[in-house]
């Protein structure tokens, strides 16, 4: 699903692109689900630096599953 919602456009699983490695994220969010679905689907800034990610096209349950998947990778 991150291929075909074009997460890998800004995000790689080992290396920081213009976002986060998706490793990173999984350490520095672990366990928290429901908050990295929100961001998924939401956006933001701030967090990483300054690049903003824009809100995702995603529904609720895409992004959860998104998230989990992205956790998993620690």
């Amino acid at each position: 699903m991150a291929k075909s919602k074009g997460c890998f456009a800004c995000h790689d699983i080992n290396a920081k692109k213009v976002g986060p490695a998706f490793k990173d994220v999984a350490k520095r969010e672990a366990g928290k689900v429901d908050y990295l679905a929100q961001r998924i689907k939401n956006g933001g800034v701030g967090e990483w630096g300054n690049v903003p990610m824009p809100p995702q096209n995603v529904t609720e349950e895409e992004a959860k599953l998104l998230a989990q998947w992205i956790l998993s990778l620690k």
